[in-house]
């Protein structure tokens, strides 16, 4: 395994396609780790300290395993993946559906082409919606259930807003990034990046 992974390196096309795949992987953990604008990050800290402890663990352990951390801490890349897959999954099923959808799958690449940028327009759309949810979650204390201080600083609604157009821009950005994996780097972006999550709480 190590053997075949450094013989690996020593091809220049394979190597700067690691690296190029490994750098990214480091900004999207780098960017979990990053909290959004607005946000009380020592009382998030208190806070996941306290639920962690309480009746409610496992689930918060489940859902910190899936996001890497990032939700519970409310972070640039708190929505994560989620939105690209499920668009991914609904565009998927509406071929069935709709005619039109169908007619694209048909037409090759560029059909295909036509369908990736709908789903791209979906996962936003979603990003906004999972995000404008998070943030209202957390606004009224039902992100981190059983903690009494205020995860974020000022609700105002500017704040509020900017929280979670930070959030849908940090979706987007996951999605780009996961893209540019598959396209120039090595395996399946989003996969890879669901991976490092997961593998960060390991």
């Amino acid at each position: 395994m190590l053997s075949a992974f450094i013989s690996s390196l020593r091809t220049a096309d394979l190597r700067r396609k690691i690296l190029f795949t490994l750098g990214l992987v480091i900004l999207y953990r780098v960017g979990a780790s990053v909290p959004s604008p607005g946000v009380n990050y020592p009382n998030v800290q208190k806070c996941i300290e306290q639920v962690q402890g309480g009746d409610s663990a496992q689930i918060y352990s489940l859902i910190t395993l899936f996001t890497g951390g990032a939700l519970l801490k409310l972070s640039v890349f708190a929505v994560g993946v989620m939105p690209y897959i499920t668009a991914s999954i609904i565009v998927q099923l509406l071929t069935v559906v709709i005619p039109r959808f169908e007619q694209l799958r048909k037409e090759g690449q560029a059909g295909q082409n036509k369908m990736t940028q709908y789903t791209r327009y979906l996962a936003v759309a979603l990003a906004l919606l999972q995000a404008t949810s998070i943030v209202a979650l957390a606004a009224n204390g039902g992100l981190l259930q059983g903690c009494t201080l205020d995860i974020i600083s000022n609700s105002s609604i500017f704040t509020l807003v900017v929280i979670v157009l930070t959030l849908t821009a940090g979706a987007c950005l996951v999605m780009w990034m996961g893209e540019l994996v598959t396209e120039r780097g090595v395996g399946n972006g989003m996969s890879l990046l669901i991976f490092s999550s997961i593998a960060s709480r390991i």
